[in-house]
């Protein structure tokens, strides 16, 4: 697929999340060796630290001074928060000895335990998949960047279409670290999801949830390889929207999830989880002008295709 601009006054673009592109995309980078033409070079945008975003894919480049600042602030909130909770326990503490009450003050821990189980969870089942094709001309390869599902421990992998659309070779980084050969299995005919097969057994297949039942407000998380560098990421929202309709790309996506949680190039195909560590969605596509809109596929949509896959049987 190819990206397209939509208009000027068009308020809201969207974009799929792993097919190469240009260097402002934030989807897989062209890795062209340094003798490509000089064509090549110029024909690529400088980078940006905001501009459209496709399909989830890869982007290179520096991380933009924004994300640096954004650290630090972070670090500057964290520090001051750990002031006033010790200013607090120490009132608290000494408030509870000039009564006669016991002296001891425990503090909760800040870490959201479910939440932490239920990504630990799912990402034993997240893979890397590493494609490469020879779109880039001048018989140089592209290669991009998305990840999948394990649906199946004898190496069943559900991912997006677009993510090994055109691939000449896949490789997939098993949640181990070990890297195999991968082979599209099959496609649907109706939805952006394929399925990838690798020589590979005893692997842990992803608990699938039940996307029908999802309410807005609703946490999920997504995982995935941001940037194509920061393998077994997750963020964590909240399900903004059901049932959405987009066009990406020329193609229309209906029945979408639409959630805030943070996805960026590399993170196409990459699960869509809810607060237990279970499947929901798919991951696929963001909008290109607005921040905190993104789309998964709801996993019932690919119900069929991966018991057709685990059975062995053509997908439709």
């Amino acid at each position: 697929m190819n990206s397209q601009s939509g208009p000027a006054n068009d308020p809201l673009q969207f974009e799929s999340l792993a097919t190469p592109s240009e260097w402002s995309l934030p989807e897989p980078i062209l890795d062209l060796p340094e003798s490509s033409p000089p064509e090549t070079a110029l024909n690529a945008p400088p980078p940006a630290a905001f501009g459209p975003r496709r399909r989830l894919g890869r982007l290179g480049g520096p991380i933009p001074l924004i994300v640096a600042a954004a650290m630090v602030g972070g670090i500057v909130s964290s520090g001051t928060t750990l002031a006033l909770t010790t200013a607090l326990a120490s009132n608290a503490a000494s408030a509870a000895s000039a009564s006669g009450v016991a002296t001891g003050v425990t503090l909760s821990s800040a870490t959201s335990g479910s939440l932490v189980d239920a990504i630990a969870k799912a990402k034993a089942s997240v893979v890397t998949i590493n494609v490469t094709d020879s779109a880039a001309g001048f018989g140089q390869s592209v290669s991009g960047v998305g990840n999948g599902i394990i649906v199946g421990s004898n190496g069943v992998i559900l991912t997006n279409a677009h993510v090994v659309s055109g691939a000449t070779s896949i490789e997939v980084t098993l949640p181990d670290g070990q890297t195999v050969a991968g082979t599209v299995y099959g496609t649907s005919s109706t939805t952006d999801l394929a399925i990838v097969k690798v020589s590979a057994t005893g692997l842990t297949a992803a608990t699938l949830g039940n996307s029908t039942t999802l309410a807005v407000g609703q946490t999920v998380a997504a995982i995935g390889d941001p940037l194509g560098e920061y393998a077994d990421s997750a963020t964590a929202g909240i399900v903004s929207g059901l049932d959405r309709t987009i066009t990406v790309e020329n193609e229309t996506l209906t029945g979408l999830i639409q959630t805030d949680a943070s996805v960026n190039a590399g993170n196409s195909g990459g699960p869509l989880i809810d607060g237990s560590g279970n499947v929901v969605g798919v991951v696929t596509a963001s909008s290109s002008t607005a921040q905190g809109i993104s789309f998964a596929i709801p996993i019932s949509a690919a119900s069929s295709m991966i018991s057709e896959a685990l059975a062995g049987q053509p997908i439709a």
